[in-house]
């Protein structure tokens, strides 16, 4: 009996852990816990305002009509919902952006560490990929039309490109309030400080003058 007891209680706290582990943002333990910006309580995640102070305005946002600007050198625009927009999300695991993207316009390699990205096209013709983990390094792409629809899994670098000559439009819902971005060349060659010459010559294999080129470019 006592064996049985120990299996049991060893599956139990198996599967918890695997919960936890697959979990993006920590589950709610209320019906809501509206973001307080202004607590100085420092969680993972945003303290909860007072229910008693909550309106709808806090579940709320306009905006997403609006077209991003696209005159950069990328020629891509994130719009995004998230937390730092609607406070309502906090703990809800759960936010959106619309990417405008210009004629050829890019929006780079990058990835969020915290969450899987699920997208669907709007307006225009949109090549997408991502690649897995090493050793593989295996490179999914497609081309995606208006009603399209790509999943970009949790924390693999991906990107988007119009390789049309109209102008394109997603939106995209991600698996967390706040899920991070990191832009590959931005966080290589943009650093502050720069990652040290001999790191990136090596790690790249190219001669420094390249990397001193690359950096001026962020």
């Amino acid at each position: 009996m006592a064996i049985r007891v120990m299996l049991l209680a060893g599956a139990i706290l198996a599967l918890a852990c695997s919960h936890g582990a697959t979990a993006s943002d920590p589950s709610l333990l209320q019906d809501f816990c509206v973001a307080d910006k202004m607590s100085p309580v420092r969680v993972n995640g945003l303290a909860c305002k007072d229910a008693k102070e909550v309106t709808a305005e806090d579940f709320y946002f306009s905006g997403l009509h609006v077209a991003g600007n696209t005159t950069n050198k990328q020629g891509s625009a994130v719009t995004a919902v998230n937390v730092a927009q609607i406070g309502g999300l906090n703990t809800m695991g759960v936010s959106l952006v619309r990417i405008d993207y210009a004629p050829f316009g890019l929006n780079p390699p990058h990835t969020h560490p915290r969450s899987t990205e699920i997208l669907t096209v709007l307006e225009g013709c949109l090549h997408v990929g991502f690649v897995t983990s090493n050793p593989e390094n295996k490179h999914f792409e497609k081309v995606l039309n208006k009603g399209d629809v790509f999943v970009f899994p949790k924390g693999l670098v991906h990107y988007q490109y119009n390789n049309g000559t109209t102008h394109a439009v997603v939106i995209a819902a991600l698996s967390s309030q706040n899920p991070g971005v990191i832009t590959i060349a931005n966080a290589v060659f943009g650093a502050e400080p720069s990652i040290p010459a001999g790191i990136t010559t090596k790690a790249f294999q190219v001669e420094k003058s390249t990397v001193d080129w690359i950096q001026a470019q962020f």
